[in-house]
Formats: structure tokens, sequence, C-alpha cells
């Protein structure tokens, strides 16, 4: 009699309270919010929509893991990549002025009198 009376006993009700991962998932959940207000903010204060509008134009350099300095440009829906090297190139061509670069590293482009 003792063994059926074992098993009669009313069943513990499992609620949210009692799950230990409930509180990981909490947190889990505010972590993620958090990751994509930090996402949008930086983007609006970088001024980043300029980089999706078709209106835009922008220049923007990069280097790429091998050490070379690219040139991306965008004008409006055509964008361009190019690679900056450092090979000396000859040719033929007009003197346009002349650049120097200051003390601080500005550099500042003269040109020359006859120059349009």
């Amino acid at each position: 009699m003792r063994r059926g009376l074992r098993f009669a006993r009313p069943r513990r009700v499992r609620t949210r309270a009692d799950d230990p991962l409930a509180g990981v998932a909490n947190l889990f959940d505010a972590s993620l919010a958090f990751i994509v207000a930090m996402a949008v903010a930086l983007f609006s204060v970088l001024g980043a929509q300029d980089l999706f509008s078709e209106d835009a134009s922008w220049t923007l350099t990069r280097t790429t893991r091998e050490g070379q300095l690219e040139v991306v440009r965008k004008d409006k829906k055509q964008i361009k990549v190019e690679r900056v090297s450092d090979r000396e190139l000859s040719g033929e061509g007009q003197r346009l002025g002349v650049a120097y670069q200051l003390p601080d590293g500005q550099v500042v482009y003269v040109p020359e009198g006859g120059a349009p």
C-alpha cells in the first residue's frame, strides 16, 4: 500500500524561476540588443549612410593584408579600385606644378603660372 501512495503524490510543477539557464538567456538577449544599438550608433556617427547612397561620391584608402595600398573611389553608381605602386614610371607629359610636404605632414600643391 505504501508503494501506491508514493506515486500518487502531486508532481512538482517546474517554473521558469527553477531553470538555471533562464538568466543566461536573458543576458544573451540583452548583450545582443546592446551590440545592435552600438552598431547603429557607430553607423550614424561616422556618416556611413553615404556608403550606400546612390548619389554619394567618396574616396577610401585601405591597406591589404599584403601591405599594398588601395584607393577605392565611388562616383554615383560607379566604383573603382586602384592599387598604389612604388614603381617609378616614365613617359611624356606636361608639368602642372609642384607639391611640397610641410613639417606637419600636410602636402600642398602649387600649380605653375601657365597651368589652367
